[in-house]
């Protein structure tokens, strides 16, 4: 594709089409300019499948869904397979601005060329070969050398079946070995949740060695249960005081297909949404909400962990960035988790909060996501763009311990507005706290007399435009203790 690059990271979407999962796609639509998209493959989960169209019955392997629904299920909540082929009809209304901003967004056929159907007809079906379990075999067995990142929005079964047929066709040649090499090397499955049981009867026992993203925990707070999981200082970013004005409203056609709190939209195939309904949102068991509120991107995390703005987090998880911070897991080497031994100091509650390695970039995200809703609307010239932070000793620095040093910043932004520097030690992500002190554009970092050989310090130093929506950047500075 014309706008691919060889540096950019490519990925593939499955998605069982939930309201969330529509509000991630409008999202990552948006930030499409930054990584190349391979595929959009409608999948199945443990929320949402289509059924065999011939009543077959069907008992799910999922407790939570059995508790639920019970047993004996045909279809449930289908959303359907046109709801993707519509954004991009939206898309396409406001992509001629959008390349005003940036002349690498893909084009609105080259994405409709991608979407496929995968694996729908039940929750967890691997049985058949579909047009999206195909795309995805095809794209791990080809000569691109690049990783190719698969995003389970829904159920693993569509990427399960995809490795599945390649295990079947090579399995017994001679080539086999070679090949499940290759394709272990190539894969990262970033999931949210398990929402099917695929990874846990296939995927993981066949093939152990393919790295796995696995959020369980951190994504709740860009989820339905916002307000019980998000910082009260955040909170504001996410409320429709926020998310009418500057992202919903005014900001053209795809924008306006956002699934909100009390904007009156109700999903094809699911009865049971009351969100659009005003008069049924307040003081429910999630919280009392208010027209325009976020409503959930629960699986916004698994594409934003392609997003490079600085924090240098995408090869190692454990770093932490805007998709969370993930901690490899003792029994599998291959796998990165969040939970407990995954979670920051929340400064709100002076407590360790398994949540907070998300929320605490939430007001930096929604700002950002803003911008990228006016660009939409408006030219370049009117709309605002993030700065750029550089560090001039780079990004690796050696210090002994108790010493005291300085690092050197330079922060540009390409619409001229000053940028407001900040810099902090990430304590969980490395060995510990440092102490930052920042004086115009110089960084003091003193590590402690306490730090041992080999122990890291993460600096994180931030550059904040003065632009609207104000845009921030990183870069994060490891020293290493000699």
């Amino acid at each position: 594709m014309a706008w691919a690059q060889e540096t950019m990271k490519r990925t593939i979407v499955t998605t069982d089409g939930e309201i969330d999962d529509v509000d991630t796609f409008i999202r990552y639509l948006l930030y499409s300019n930054e990584f190349e998209t391979q595929g959009l493959v409608y999948s199945s989960s443990m929320w949402h499948w289509k059924g065999d169209g011939k009543g077959t019955t069907f008992t799910s392997e999922m407790e939570m869904t059995k508790k639920i629904y019970g047993k004996d299920l045909t279809d449930l909540r289908w959303p359907g397979t046109n709801w993707i082929q519509e954004l991009l009809a939206e898309y396409a209304k406001v992509y001629p601005n959008l390349i005003g901003h940036d002349s690498n967004y893909p084009s609105p056929q080259e994405l409709l060329d991608l979407v496929r159907v995968g694996n729908i007809d039940f929750e967890g079906e691997m049985a058949q070969r579909t047009e999206g379990s195909k795309l995805i075999r095809e794209k791990l067995l080809d000569d691109d050398d690049r990783e190719l990142f698969l995003q389970a929005w829904g159920g693993t079964n569509t990427i399960a079946r995809a490795l599945k047929s390649i295990e079947e066709d090579y399995k017994d040649t001679r080539d086999w070995k070679d090949i499940k090499e290759k394709v272990s090397k190539k894969a990262i499955i970033y999931t949210i949740m398990d929402q099917d049981a695929t990874y846990k009867n296939y995927i993981g026992p066949n093939w152990p060695k393919i790295r796995v993203f696995y959020n369980a925990n951190q994504f709740w707070c860009f989820a339905y249960p916002w307000k019980q999981v998000v910082p009260k200082s955040q909170q504001p970013f996410l409320e429709g005081s926020f998310m009418g004005a500057n992202i919903i409203n005014d900001h053209g056609p795809l924008l306006k297909k956002y699934y909100s709190y009390g904007d009156g939209q109700k999903q094809e195939g699911d009865p049971n949404h009351f969100e659009g309904d005003i008069t049924k949102i307040a003081n429910t068991e999630r919280g009392s909400f208010s027209k325009y509120d976020f409503i959930s991107e629960g699986d916004s995390p698994a594409f934003l962990h392609l997003l490079d703005v600085g924090l240098n987090n995408y090869e190692d998880p454990s770093r932490g960035g805007w998709s969370g911070r993930f901690v490899l897991s003792k029994d599998n080497p291959y796998r990165y988790e969040d939970g407990d031994h995954a979670a920051d100091l929340n400064p709100e509650t002076g407590k360790m909060d398994k949540s907070y390695p998300q929320t605490r970039w939430i007001k930096a995200m929604q700002l950002d996501f803003a911008a990228r809703a006016d660009w939409c609307v408006k030219t370049f010239e009117e709309a605002n763009h993030a700065p750029e932070v550089i560090i001039k000793e780079g990004l690796s620095i050696t210090a002994k311990a108790g010493e005291i040093f300085n690092i050197h910043v330079a922060l540009n932004d390409i619409d001229g507005h000053p940028v407001y520097l900040k810099a902090w030690c990430y304590d969980e992500s490395g060995d510990g706290h440092a102490e930052v002190k920042v004086e115009n554009a110089i960084v003091t970092v003193q590590i402690p007399k306490t730090a041992k050989k080999k122990n890291q310090f993460h600096i994180i130093v931030e550059g904040t435009d003065t632009g609207f929506p104000a845009l921030t950047r990183y870069q994060r500075v490891i020293v290493s203790v000699l």
